[in-house]
């Protein structure tokens, strides 16, 4: 009789937690931001699809371009597509889509698992580390308001972009669509800043070698992933440090 008490009630809890989230992703300014980025996405898919049928060739490289820039960043995928021979009319739109999706998913996943609404195990770890990284920089960022924002997101620095900077903009109490706005303002004026200076690169050094270009990414690819670790290794040995301490 125990046992199944228990039972009703963990399954009442589950239940309540159902509606709740329901409730929340209609009625929630995060909820429609996670509905309209799961909307762009879908129609992303669909455009893929759709190229992949009359310009195979084309859709192979900006699938490969999209791979890029979700595990290596905006520089990393924008170089791929200039390596690929797609040209600015392509390369520029599909990297605003592809940063636009990642901070509208992203975003209200990050706060639905830090109000514990919606906890997602495979996306734990990603959001332990992006929100340590908000912490470390949010310091400097909340002294100059919502134009330190803006140019934490732009500036290519190490570990700065539109994920840890919508996080930052989340501590720093800004509502959703404010908070959006400056986040992904900041990521297109930092696009177009990458994809001016690639596209000048590119052409420069693809007078030398047809896979100058292609070196260069290569190169790009490495420094990030080295960068990744010795930063990931940092921190580790930090609270390292301060566990000793404590």
């Amino acid at each position: 009789m125990a046992e199944e008490n228990k039972e009703k009630s963990v399954s009442e809890s589950d239940l309540g937690q159902k509606n709740q989230l329901k409730k929340t992703l209609v009625n929630s300014p995060e909820g429609r931001c996670l509905l309209a980025g799961v909307a762009l996405a879908l129609i992303f898919i669909l455009w893929l699809g759709a190229k992949l049928l009359l310009a195979p060739e084309d859709s192979q490289a900006i699938i490969g371009m999209t791979a890029t820039q979700i595990m290596f960043g905006r520089a990393a995928g924008l170089a791929f597509g200039y390596s690929m021979g797609l040209k600015n009319s392509t390369v520029i739109p599909v990297c605003i889509v592809i940063s636009t999706i990642l901070v509208l998913i992203f975003y209200p996943l990050f706060v639905f698992s830090w109000r514990h609404l919606l906890v997602i195990k495979q996306l734990k770890n990603i959001f332990e580390r992006v929100r340590k990284t908000a912490e470390a920089h949010k310091d400097i960022v909340i002294r100059y308001g919502i134009a330190g924002l803006f140019l934490f997101v732009w500036f290519p620095f190490w570990m700065t972009g539109p994920l840890v900077g919508c996080v930052i903009g989340f501590m720093m109490g800004l509502r959703t669509w404010l908070n959006m706005t400056v986040v992904l303002s900041g990521t297109y004026v930092a696009t177009l800043g990458w994809a001016v200076f690639l596209r000048q690169f590119h052409s420069h050094i693809s007078s030398y070698s047809l896979y100058a270009m292609l070196i260069f990414l290569i190169l790009l690819l490495v420094i990030i992933i080295v960068g990744h670790l010795l930063h990931r290794t940092l921190h580790e040995n930090k609270n390292k440090e301060q566990l000793g301490v404590k």
